[in-house]
């Protein structure tokens, strides 16, 4: 028997799973809020994605088994924006949307070739230093409406351009 990390499953496994039911996954838009509770700007990643394209990205990731939704947004905050990020979770774990990602184009506006997956979408104030790790080559902080440019949003890929412009629009931020 193969011991994996509790929670994942072996890579064969989760191709498996990927093809037969919908995977659960958490997305961050990551914000920085003045006194008031206004959204002063919005933290985009840099990727390099798998065909050597650099596009920006939401903190995402999957929710792993046995694991609460909470425990997964700060998991994924820690492992893309660092250790020291201090995001403030909602105390209502109710997301601002839902997305629905499907491997065939066109369904919805979000797009994920490996599955379907459904992700739940928060906001998420944070206040300490961002310094982004694992695979994210920078973090950079936009205005909301340098966010909300078209330039940006089409830097985006798979969907994430109109779950940023949801975010926006939801925080009465968008243009």
């Amino acid at each position: 028997m193969t011991e994996t990390t509790p929670g994942w499953l072996p890579h064969d496994e989760l191709e498996q799973a990927r093809a037969r039911m919908p995977i659960l996954y958490v997305e961050a838009v990551p914000v920085r809020v003045d006194d008031s509770g206004e959204v002063t700007s919005i933290g985009l990643l840099l990727r390099m994605g798998s065909g050597g394209a650099v596009s920006r990205a939401l903190v995402s990731g999957r929710v792993l088994h046995h694991e609460r939704v909470r425990d997964a947004l700060l998991r994924h905050l820690e492992k893309d924006l660092g250790p020291v990020a201090l995001p403030r979770i909602p105390a209502s774990l109710q997301p601002f949307t839902v997305a629905e990602y499907f491997p065939t184009l066109g369904d919805t506006p979000f797009h994920d070739p490996r599955q379907h997956a459904v992700s739940l979408a928060y906001i998420v104030p944070v206040t300490g230093d961002c310094r982004p790790r694992q695979d994210a080559l920078d973090l950079v902080w936009f205005s909301p409406q340098e966010a909300s440019s078209a330039m940006v949003l089409n830097e985006m890929p798979g969907g994430h351009g109109a779950l940023l412009k949801q975010a926006l629009a939801h925080m009465g931020a968008l243009s």
